[in-house]
């Protein structure tokens, strides 16, 4: 078979050029430290490399959002415990102003003093978040939460809370509203609330009291009025269902005994002291009430007039109010400490999911990937050997040529 010169070279060529391209994209493959080059080098291993990376890019992201999650969720906590430590300040200070030898002037400065633990709780709530906004105004972030009012504060945010992707599965929130940290406290006993008329002239002190049959509790609002008739005097009290169409008499005529209990509809509290004719006690389901609105009605306490059996009387009970307020927002606050707190927790488990997916998502990618380098360097030689191989054939067979033997 005759082969032309022009075939000959033409093949040549085209077998070293397919070598040089073998050999080049080893080389390549050895400089990128990568097996896969282009998705033509294993379209299904391209594939799913590109899923492999696109959830580990994801998982990042969620890293960076927990990150700034922690960040919120830790200023939150500060504030709450700097809320905590004023809360208990102030408790303090209504056992204190309890003293019977206090005088007027020295409830005064009890009073000034929880002014400016009033106005120390205003700046806590009223935090800023460290990026232009503030920590407690739902998702109103410009809005500055509180304003003071004479009767307290008012707040001005909204009822939202702000929450941040911090896993594939996982939307948390990283702030809270201050509407349920400082306003959504409720009065008395958490169930209903004991009052006395400020208009009372008697030294009757009435107890927060308890449930005793929550099956019976109706919700309505009660008044206790006392009588005391005859000579020598006799006390009774009438207990009123306000809240029937047309009011309705629960208890008429009943003889009056200092510290006995009271019990009607499921409640039950004591009366202590002398009520005088005409007292009246008020029985009401409990209702919310704002941390800022329970100070400033105990400043009011610690001012008005303590003269005398009835003014003594009224101290007490507004001290006994106040506390238990107190306590209840104080309980509110710490629920909501609790919450924060467990969310910081999670946010360390997550972090460990999270570098477990990484470390998974980075073999996965390898094992996709990575150049066998012992394979490469190998076929690398053999590639290189090839060629020269070739190139050192084809130039003994491009010297062969009849001219080479003819003398002319």
């Amino acid at each position: 078979m005759r082969i032309s010169t022009k075939t000959l070279f033409e093949t040549a060529t085209t077998q070293i050029g397919t070598l040089q391209s073998q050999l080049s994209r080893t080389q390549m493959q050895l400089s990128a430290q990568r097996r896969l080059l282009t998705a033509a080098d294993d379209p299904i291993a391209s594939a799913r490399a590109l899923e492999v990376t696109q959830s580990q890019s994801m998982n990042t992201q969620f890293g960076t959002n927990r990150q700034n999650a922690r960040a919120s969720l830790s200023l939150v906590d500060q504030t709450l415990m700097g809320v905590v430590g004023l809360i208990q300040d102030v408790q303090s200070l209504v056992v204190d102003a309890g003293n019977g030898t206090y005088t007027p002037t020295d409830r005064a400065a009890k009073a000034t003093e929880l002014e400016g633990r009033l106005t120390d709780l205003l700046g806590l709530a009223n935090t800023a978040d460290g990026i232009g906004g503030y920590l407690f105004s739902g998702y109103m972030t410009t809005t500055q939460p509180f304003s003071q009012t004479p009767t307290g504060a008012q707040y001005q945010g909204d009822q939202g809370n702000r929450s941040m992707q911090v896993g594939s599965a996982r939307k948390m929130g990283v702030s809270e509203n201050g509407s349920a940290i400082f306003e959504a406290n409720l009065t008395g006993n958490g169930d209903f609330q004991t009052l006395a008329a400020a208009a009372n002239t008697g030294s009757g002190i009435i107890s927060p009291g308890a449930v005793t049959d929550r099956s019976k509790l109706t919700g309505h609002d009660y008044a206790i009025s006392f009588a005391v008739t005859g000579s020598p005097p006799v006390t009774t009290y009438d207990v009123v269902d306000n809240s029937a169409t047309p009011p309705s008499t629960v208890v008429t005529g009943a003889p009056y005994q200092a510290g006995a209990s009271i019990t009607f509809d499921g409640m039950s509290f004591d009366i202590k002291g002398d009520p005088a004719d005409g007292d009246t006690f008020t029985v009401q389901p409990s209702q919310k009430q704002s941390i800022f609105e329970t100070i400033t009605n105990l400043i009011a306490t610690l001012r008005a007039p303590a003269e005398g059996s009835s003014g003594k009387a009224a101290l007490a009970n507004g001290l006994n109010t106040a506390s238990l307020n107190l306590k209840n927002s104080l309980d509110n606050v710490l629920t909501v400490e609790a919450s924060v707190g467990a969310r910081l927790k999670e946010l360390d488990y997550l972090d460990s999911s999270g570098d477990d997916l990484d470390i998974q998502y980075t073999a996965t990618l390898g094992t996709l990937q990575d150049l066998d380098y012992t394979k490469a360097i190998s076929l690398f030689l053999q590639q290189q050997m090839t060629l020269q191989a070739a190139q050192q054939s084809f130039k003994s067979v491009s010297g062969l040529s009849l001219f080479n033997y003819l003398n002319f």
